[in-house]
């Protein structure tokens, strides 16, 4: 289950990246910053995850 919570942490700070992209190419103040926190939020579900692998060894 770890596997899938690493990706889906991935995948949203991709997905938050490409987001803050956009919206300061274009502008959207509030596009950027909602890229940001996505893309914060998929960085500590993956923080979360290496630590719980850290402790399972």
């Amino acid at each position: 289950m770890a596997g899938g919570q690493k990706a889906k942490g991935k995948i949203e700070e991709v997905t938050g990246k490409t987001k803050e992209a956009v919206g300061r190419s274009v502008g959207n103040e509030r596009m950027t910053a909602e890229g940001q926190a996505k893309k914060s939020k998929g960085a500590a579900r993956q923080a979360k995850e290496k630590t719980k692998d850290v402790f399972k060894h």
